[in-house]
């Protein structure tokens, strides 16, 4: 395979000139640089609205003042520094501060901005001492950062040891290493091996992909979900909507198509969260829907199964529909069980880009004995 790495320095990226370099001075003061070469290579520096470009080289409307760090405000479901607790059958790990690349539109870049924060996991033991003292804990998720970014023999240590806590049955590891570098997975069999070892039948580990856009499936990518495919290991994708990226229902519906065509389901499309930098990558809910329901026309029921939801504080809110006058919105997943499954139904606002901006209630409806993803099995 090709003998490609990491790039910090963004002076050493062809395709960038001189004259745009000392532009972007102010957002590198701000925000760091990061990328793979090899995700570098799928950039058409001659289209000025290339997609990957977009996605991971530095622009100044970085600098607008709009939103937080900590949009979804995690510190309050954080059980200890990198864990959190916020769903009651899900726990969070931040295994790592470092990705594949920075994406521009990144909702955890005050791990970057703040390393000395210490947001991800140091010590290991106590945070396993709390999932087996939590039996409602069914499922884990590794990530960071990137869950992949670590190295095959501390993922491991940590697997391993989530493999003897028998009522984890799930774990999943977020990553975007198969768009950004492939070659994470294709050159490492020991990873592979691992992953064989430890997705059981009645145990799967769940590899969640982060692909925004279809130019980023390229040929190493298809070979790499091949051998994860091979090693037992379930996919499935997810993605905010990115204006100017996938904001269209053709672009969005043909990544629908594209990775259910390679064997990974679309799983969740994000509104994305009002963080800090974020502003010109932000699409208004009502139009996000509108995109996200006309590309779901487009596709076959495999390629449809995504939902469209905000990762607010308050759990994960799924806008459902519109009217001319409203819009109803569900509790997908609630932080406080009680109100899984709520529905709301405010009036329509047009320039919301997220659920604290809807104001005027009009109804609710509550499931009086909601059902629960955990208890007895």
């Amino acid at each position: 395979m090709p003998n490609q790495g990491y790039l910090t320095d963004i002076q050493k990226v062809k395709g960038i000139n001189k004259t745009e370099l000392d532009a972007l001075q102010p957002v590198l003061n701000k925000f760091s640089f990061r990328a793979h070469e090899h995700y570098l290579s799928l950039i058409n520096w001659q289209n000025p609205d290339d997609p990957i470009k977009k996605i991971i080289i530095p622009n100044l409307q970085e600098l607008e003042k709009w939103g937080r760090l900590d949009a979804s405000n995690e510190k309050d479901y954080s059980i200890m520094p990198g864990f959190q607790h916020k769903y009651t059958s899900t726990a969070v790990m931040l295994i790592s501060n470092v990705c594949g690349g920075f994406c521009r539109f990144c909702f955890r870049k005050r791990l970057f901005l703040h390393p000395e924060m210490n947001e991800y996991i140091q010590d290991l033991e106590p945070v396993f001492s709390y999932i087996e003292a939590h039996p409602e804990i069914n499922n884990v998720l590794l990530t960071g950062g990137d869950g992949l970014i670590l190295s095959t023999s501390k993922l491991k240590t940590i697997i391993s040891r989530l493999r003897q806590i028998n009522h984890v049955k799930i774990i999943r590891i977020g990553t975007k290493l198969l768009a950004f570098n492939p070659f994470r997975i294709l050159n490492d069999e020991n990873l592979i091996k691992l992953l064989s070892a430890y997705s059981l039948p009645e145990k799967r580990i769940y590899i969640m992909t982060h692909f925004n856009h279809p130019a980023e499936i390229s040929q190493p990518t298809l070979k790499a979900v091949q051998l994860l495919l091979k090693a037992g290991v379930i996919l499935a994708n997810q993605t905010p909507m990115l204006k100017g990226i996938n904001d269209s229902p053709y672009i969005l519906a043909n990544l629908f198509k594209k990775l259910s065509y390679i064997g990974i389901p679309p799983y969740y499309v994000f509104i994305c969260r009002p963080t800090i930098g974020n502003f010109s990558f932000s699409v208004p809910i009502e139009k996000a829907l509108e995109i996200f329901q006309k590309a779901q026309m487009m596709c076959s029921g495999l390629a449809k199964r995504a939902r469209l939801t905000m990762s607010h504080a308050s759990g994960k809110i799924e806008p459902v529909a519109l009217t001319d006058k409203h819009i109803i919105f569900r509790y997908h997943r609630a932080a406080d069980d009680s109100t899984s499954g709520d529905i709301m139904l405010f009036k329509r606002n047009p320039n919301a880009y997220w659920f604290d901006d809807y104001q005027e209630i009009v109804d609710t409806y509550a499931y009086q004995k909601p059902y629960r993803c955990f208890g007895p099995e």
